[in-house]
């Protein structure tokens, strides 16, 4: 996993400016295009131990409460074992929230954990004790959209880190049908080509593709050192049993499964229609 590391000399290893996206000009005489989305650290927050977002489903309303989305492995309670689901579970756990430039302009607290796991995939999603609209008004803060489609091979995405306040840009180098790290197993997980070689701390962070803004994966673990389905050495495994290792690839799970299991409310509900979230 891409564990949380608060190190000194991970910070002196980092510059410690954000990276931003640059926003280029089109040259006048070129055909008129969709202008790509701006990303930033707008709605991303730091965790004591990982990163994560604030983030919404398509038919979450303004009232709803909010939710903060981050890894299985982030909870503060531990690692979940394989097989492990939690289930609004109580939690008063405090996120730093944070604008466009990466500065914290205040902290949201959780009332629970409303689902998390690390079987088939690596997922928290807490519920906030503020809505969106109280989020929208005190602090000018929009939630990220969860994307409601399968990340596209070869599109364009951003790693936003919340707890190093770094952005990763790289796009999806392909899909791994399992990926396996110690007693854990996740299916058709993300697979970043190279440039976004995220560390200890990025976890949770939310993966956005550049083309609509949307939240298309989370980002959860990467091989560290060449390792064979090792904990922090995860190894892909075909549909054929074929294990390949790929020293120094990072990878991230999906999260349009997450949006039929959104019920009206911002409610988890595993039994809703299209809804293959493991359950309890």
């Amino acid at each position: 996993m891409n564990k949380p590391l608060a190190g000194a000399l991970l910070s002196l290893l980092l510059s410690g400016a954000a990276v931003t996206p640059a926003a280029a000009a089109p040259a006048p005489t070129a055909p008129a295009t969709a202008a790509p989305a701006a990303v930033d650290f707008a709605g991303t927050v730091a965790l004591s131990n990982c990163s994560g977002s604030v983030v919404r489903a398509p038919g979450s309303q303004p009232n709803d409460p909010a939710l903060v989305l981050s890894n299985g492995h982030c909870l503060e309670s531990g690692f979940p074992a394989a097989g492990e689901v939690v289930k609004d579970r109580a939690s008063s756990r405090s996120f730093s929230l944070l604008n466009s430039s990466g500065s914290k302009i205040g902290t949201v607290r959780a009332s629970k954990i409303a689902y998390a796991t690390m079987t088939d995939t690596d997922v928290s999603v807490y519920q906030l004790t503020s809505s969106y609209a109280q989020i929208q008004s005190q602090y000018g803060i929009t939630a990220l959209t969860l994307s409601d489609v399968r990340p596209a091979q070869g599109s364009a995405i951003k790693v936003v880190s919340g707890y190093w306040k770094r952005i990763y840009s790289c796009n999806v180098d392909g899909f791994a049908y399992l990926l396996k790290e110690g007693g854990w197993t996740w299916k058709d997980s993300v697979r970043y080509t190279p440039s976004c070689n995220t560390i200890g701390g990025t976890s949770g962070s939310p993966v956005v593709d550049v083309a609509t803004g949307k939240v298309v994966a989370v980002n959860n673990t990467g091989n560290e050192d060449g390792g064979r389905c090792t904990v922090n050495n995860p190894c892909e495994v075909d549909r054929n049993g074929t294990v390949t290792v790929r020293r120094g690839i990072n990878y991230a799970q999906q999260t349009y499964t997450l949006v039929p299991c959104i019920a009206p409310g911002n409610r988890i509900d595993l039994s809703r229609p299209g809804c293959a979230l493991p359950k309890p």
